[in-house]
């Protein structure tokens, strides 16, 4: 989700009716978004899956504006691996958000192929291909309408508004491409290719969300082998709203420092450890916008394990970029 859909300055009562007027009337929807935009390939770019030398498995959590009442609350839990019977690599990725305190609820399943070539000896691209079925629900008993507002009592009287059905149903599809060598890497993605209707009365199709990421893996000094900086650009877009993030990553042995600025809404803080087996990262959104009073921020914490597998020569070019 990009930053402006959680910019509403409002206390509780209110939040509840705008969720509800911008979940039902022509409203241009919004994803969820992750601050630790690597640590969650397989939703970044479906070219991701697969490119890791053996399976892995990741898991995150992201509580955003914890201080409105846990407003957005998001899980996600990935597996995906490289099938040299299918030349390529497949991901599955389930995700289940939560607005408005179990309000608005959304629940996807999603599966990915990637197929990787290599341009020369130095450089690769790798295509990804997503199909997504979407269950998206509304909790009507914890909505709350304008025409029960009291001037003095607040919320006392029945509402005449009326919500024949609470659950949406629907596919949706998705494509990425990333290019990469040694050290660099790049990538762009479409999702919701075909804009899919989410509307609850009235018809309301999900925006396409574009993305744009470029980065380097760097070492850092001449001689300093096990110590390395990142430098990241990510943009993303969907419908009226466009974010721009600029980040930058120092790596010392295992442990990893990050920090990234979205332009006119947050920085983010990140601190990790990563190993042969296993990563974990844990992230701080700090609001720089009018909200920052208000939000208590956002937490994000991230997990990955990669399986042992058999030794064997790698058939395709693994792409070096942050794990977070």
């Amino acid at each position: 989700m990009l930053p402006c859909r959680r910019n509403l300055c409002v206390n509780k009562k209110i939040f509840y009716i705008i969720l509800f007027l911008v979940i039902s009337f022509r409203s241009a929807a919004q994803d969820p978004t992750f601050s630790q935009y690597y640590s969650n390939k397989l939703y970044l770019n479906p070219a991701f899956a697969g490119t890791a030398k053996c399976p892995r498995l990741t898991l995150n959590y992201r509580n955003q504006w914890p201080g409105i009442d846990n407003s957005f609350v998001t899980y996600s839990a990935g597996y995906d691996q490289q099938v040299d019977a299918l030349n390529g690599g497949i991901g599955v990725l389930i995700m289940t958000d939560r607005a408005g305190e179990g309000v608005l609820n959304t629940t996807s399943a999603s599966f990915m192929y990637s197929y990787q070539f290599s341009v020369n000896r130095k450089f690769s691209i790798r295509a990804g291909f997503q199909g997504t079925f979407v269950q998206k629900s509304i909790d009507v008993s914890n909505l709350r309408f304008g025409d029960m507002i009291d001037s003095r009592r607040g919320f006392v009287y029945q509402s005449s508004e009326q919500i024949n059905n609470d659950q949406v149903i629907y596919p949706d599809f998705s494509f990425g491409l990333l290019g990469f060598s040694e050290k660099t890497y790049f990538g762009v993605a479409v999702h919701h290719l075909t804009e899919p209707d989410e509307g609850f009365i009235d018809f309301s199709a999900l925006p396409r969300r574009y993305t744009a990421h470029f980065g380097a893996i760097l070492p850092f000094g001449l001689r300093n082998e096990d110590m390395t900086w990142s430098p990241n650009f990510m943009f993303q877009a969907q419908g009226n709203f466009t974010e721009t993030s600029l980040g930058l990553y120092i790596t010392k042995g295992p442990v990893v420092a990050g920090a990234w600025y979205r332009l006119s809404d947050s920085y983010i803080l990140l601190l990790g450890l990563q190993k042969d087996e296993f990563k974990i990262g844990y992230s701080y959104d700090i609001t720089s916008s009018r909200l920052s009073n208000q939000t208590n921020g956002s937490h994000e914490i991230s997990f990955s394990y990669i399986f042992p597998c058999r030794p064997k020569k790698v058939k395709f070019q693994t792409i070096s970029c942050p794990s977070f």
